[in-house]
């Protein structure tokens, strides 16, 4: 199992934390996404078949990209 933060700039309420939630959840392999709206940073666990590159790529695509 896997644990990795994230910080994501473009959060900015529990409506971004909520979406991220829901549409990370869906990759198969994600057990669990929290998100803090003041730090404006998800945590997300996971086991294969998810990989950080996956999650990455779904983040930019909904909206929500990773800050490297």
């Amino acid at each position: 199992m896997t644990t990795v933060t994230y910080s994501v700039p473009n959060i900015s309420c529990h409506h971004c934390v909520h979406t991220i939630k829901m549409e990370v959840s869906e990759i198969p392999g994600v057990k669990s996404v929290e998100g803090e709206v003041e730090s404006k940073k998800v945590t997300i666990t996971f086991d294969a078949p998810a990989t950080e590159e996956q999650i990455k790529a779904l983040m930019a695509e909904i909206n929500y990209p990773v800050a490297e």
